[in-house]
């Protein structure tokens, strides 16, 4: 249970400005990467550079808003619970994974047989008995 005190969800203004500026930030490298693509005259490494540039001063303004706090807030407690997992060992990833794949063949087969029986049931006895 989260004992940290809630944060207000709403959106103020100077966040909205924030983010549609990082929107315009990351569409300018794309344009650009699309606009120096033309002519050739910029090599396509330095235009995919330009493109994660882009993308990075985005992110970056897009963090010091409202949603990127609570962002960054998640990011941070979900390294924190997945400290506290308890990952199995080889051996119990095997052992596990082979009695899996053993309860799927035997309920294939369990099925096929079903399968099997409805089959003959249906098309031998039922279907000649009209006949």
């Amino acid at each position: 249970m989260n004992t940290k005190a809630e944060q207000p969800k709403g959106t103020n203004a100077g966040d909205v400005g924030k983010l549609i500026l990082a929107g315009l930030v990351l569409a300018a490298g794309i344009f650009a990467y699309s606009w120096f693509g033309r002519d050739g005259s910029v090599s396509a490494s330095m235009r995919l550079l330009g493109v994660l540039a882009s993308l990075v001063i985005a992110l970056t303004i897009a963090a010091f808003t409202g949603l990127g706090r609570r962002v960054r807030n998640f990011l941070a407690e979900s390294q924190f619970e997945m400290r506290k997992v308890v990952w199995p060992t080889r051996e119990e990833t095997i052992k596990t994974t082979g009695i899996i794949l053993l309860v799927v063949v035997i309920l294939s087969l369990l099925l096929g047989l079903i399968d099997l029986i409805l089959k003959s049931v249906i098309l031998d006895w039922l279907l000649k008995l009209g006949g």
